[in-house]
């Protein structure tokens, strides 16, 4: 038998279960010392880690949990009840700690549960066979924990002041942690963030008293592991430090107080005040973006708040979520959203037309919606990954909105626009059609940042990522115009528009005039990196990896990939997606002249897109977040200009003429910044230095 693949294995002399003592009397220092050790394990299982190898190696929890208890007596420490060693400490402060400790973890476990996650990639979700205490009525183990508190009240003349004080701020962390959880999704009602601030200001106590505590090694055993249920071999105990574990805590209780923010603009009961969908977008785009990124649970939690039971923020349906955004960006105040429409039964009337023709829409855009949503609440590798397949639902959601914009254009009587500037066929708005393009567009560049982020791409192969991605920002700027185009049309066209009409087309035009800079910054910013990462290679600056099996046209097929079957934007082929990264007919210092004037747009728009209002940017409730990541991205802009500036001086230092090949890697060092390590993790800006 092998040790390390056999739990069962037993060493000459060993016994089967550990010799430790669960009813030995301990010192107020050790339950202290073992309440730290369950916190730590407690994090390291919300990091990711299994409880076979965090808390179900407590010898005290398997006592608890096993076997199954059915009421809150019969969860003891003591199995007999004529055994009465161990004292109050043992039987009434740890064992508190202990069922309370379980009882939040259960709650942890069904909310994760419910929602979507990838075991092995977020969290782990087995239990091992054993219960986490689901029946228990809450009220109970609040009351437990309010016995222990008043028992330590008591014993001032027995226990040192400091001792005690320490053992109540565990006592009482873990009573406001349990509270914080099992308030789950009533959140939705209650929007109180009061909880999670109450945890979060116990913590410097926490770890300022965490030197009173006498860690108790033996009363974790690997040797747990044997009873339980699992199909894997033995592993070692997860050791978490506590400084790490407080860290996580710490991140955890932030952002379970700021995952409310997206609840606080979400109005009243008197007066229903939307929040917009794109707000709602930006918020999840933000808030998940943190660094370190949000733990499974709170994304989880987010998931549920979004569009559990099928009500967005609890409250709104997706009809009305869908309706909402098709008004922001394509349909301000127009008929085919008005709400009087389903009331209409008469099928003559075209407004029956119209109603049944957007329910048919809704159904089928409505789950690619939400699909998109619940895809931004996952890891960021997973996010990638997930909207790859995404784009192609939207790609033939395309397609099908395309045919209800034709069925549909006898009932609302659109004219179409004749303008031989533009085209010398008739143009229609095609609304739900331009829709579906522009959410596509957005996971088309989503894909390609979160690949710079990821590392997916190699030094050699930035710029023409890069370039593709002004390529893909240039289309969906193109394509905001032309909304812009049409909406501004239709509001010129309207005699005497109301006041509820006004205000739907002045949100409309602000969303898209923002849009259009958002997008214009970021095609700036994207060609500028493009010709930089261009004439660092042509002057042999970039590593160049050996690849003895690929070639360059294989390797552009791979990147792209999820976008081959998409019918628009076309694919370009790679001899001209070469020709267009490369430029050869462009000097170095020519590029070197591009890529500066670009970058300097590019932080002119950033610079301005800081200035907006958080009305105006749709990020209520994650201003802060977002401000300090156009922050960071103004920052890249200036040390791209500091790049750009540095080769430039090397270059005219030498006195290299136009069209003269060059190798300077002899006298400057380029270094491409890690994720983590850069300004901004999207834009991966080269450190360049003058070697000596």
């Amino acid at each position: 038998m092998d040790p390390k693949m056999d739990s069962g294995y037993l060493a000459p002399g060993e016994m089967l279960e550990d010799d430790y003592d669960v009813l030995k009397e301990l010192l107020p220092e050790e339950v202290i010392g073992i309440m730290d050790q369950m916190l730590c394990h407690e994090m390291a299982w919300h990091m990711g880690h299994p409880l076979s190898q965090t808390l179900f190696t407590s010898l005290h929890l398997d006592r608890l949990l096993w076997p199954d208890p059915k009421t809150l007596e019969e969860a003891r420490f003591d199995r007999d009840d004529q055994d009465q060693r161990g004292g109050p400490l043992l039987h009434v402060v740890l064992r508190a700690y202990c069922l309370t400790l379980i009882t939040t973890c259960d709650f942890v476990h069904r909310r994760i549960g419910n929602e979507h996650c990838y075991e092995e990639e977020d969290f782990v979700t087995q239990l091992y066979n054993r219960q986490l205490l689901s029946d228990f009525d809450e009220e109970e183990i609040l009351n437990m924990l309010s016995r222990a508190l008043s028992w330590l009240d008591d014993q001032r003349d027995s226990i040192p002041e400091e001792t005690i004080t320490a053992l109540k701020t565990r006592l009482r962390f873990r009573e406001l942690f349990f509270e914080a959880v099992a308030v789950d999704l009533d959140i939705i009602t209650d929007k109180s963030t009061e909880r999670w601030e109450q945890c979060a200001a116990m913590l410097p106590s926490l770890t300022a008293s965490r030197t009173i505590g006498k860690p108790v090694e033996e009363a974790f055993s690997v040797k747990v592991q044997r009873k339980l249920a699992s199909t894997v071999p033995p592993r070692p105990i997860v050791k978490t430090s506590f400084q790490d574990a407080i860290r996580h805590l710490t991140q955890l209780c932030q952002d379970g107080k700021d995952v409310v923010q997206i609840l606080q603009y979400h109005g009243s009961n008197s007066l229903l005040v939307r929040l917009p969908a794109s707000m709602s977008m930006t918020f999840v785009l933000t808030f998940q973006s943190r660094k370190p990124q949000p733990s499974v649970y709170i994304r989880a939690l987010l998931q549920s708040i979004l569009f559990g039971e099928m009500k967005i923020l609890g409250t709104m349906s997706i009809k009305q979520l869908l309706f909402d955004d098709l008004s922001e960006i394509v349909l301000p105040a127009d008929l085919l959203l008005d709400s009087q429409n389903s009331e209409v039964e008469l099928p003559k009337d075209p407004r029956f037309q119209i109603a049944k023709r957007m329910d048919i829409f809704v159904a089928r855009a409505g789950q690619s919606y939400i699909e998109v949503l619940r895809a931004l609440n996952m890891n960021r590798s997973r996010i990638r990954r997930t909207l790859c397949h995404t784009v192609t639902d939207w790609d033939n959601l395309q397609l099908d909105a395309e045919e209800l914009d034709i069925e549909l254009r006898p009932y609302t009587n659109e004219k179409p626009v004749l303008d031989s500037r533009l085209s010398d066929e008739p143009m229609f708005s095609f609304p739900l059609s331009s829709w579906a393009y522009y959410h596509k567009l957005h996971q088309m560049d989503s894909v390609v940042q979160l690949g710079f982020e990821l590392e997916v791409y190699q030094p050699d192969e930035l710029a023409g990522m890069y370039w593709y991605l002004q390529h893909l920002t240039q289309t969906r700027l193109r394509h905001i115009e032309r909304i812009r185009g049409f909406t501004t049309r239709r509001l010129t066209h309207l005699s005497k528009p109301t006041a509820q009409q006004k205000d739907s087309f002045s949100k409309s035009l602000s969303f898209l005039n923002f849009s259009m800079l958002e997008a214009s910054s970021t095609q700036s910013f994207a060609d500028g990196l493009t010709c930089l990462f261009t004439t660092l290679h042509r002057l042999s600056l970039l590593p160049v990896p050996t690849r003895p099996y690929s070639t360059d046209a294989m390797r552009y097929e791979l990147r792209m990939k999820p976008f081959l079957h998409i019918s628009l934007p076309e694919h370009l082929p790679y001899p001209q997606f070469s020709q267009l990264v490369t430029v050869p007919t462009e000097s170095p210092q020519e590029l070197l002249e591009a890529a500066d004037i670009a970058i300097k747009q590019a932080r002119k728009d950033w610079d301005v897109l800081s200035k907006m209002s958080a009305e105006t940017a749709r990020c209520r409730g994650c201003e802060g977040e977002w401000r300090k990541n156009i922050k960071d991205v103004l920052r890249a802009c200036i040390a791209a200009s500091i790049a750009i500036s540095t080769v430039r001086k090397a270059l005219s230092e030498m006195g290299v003429k136009k069209g003269e090949r060059l190798d300077l890697s002899g006298r400057l060092k380029v270094d491409i910044p890690v994720t983590g390590k850069g300004y901004h993790d999207w834009w991966i800006v080269p450190k360049i230095s003058v070697l000596p």
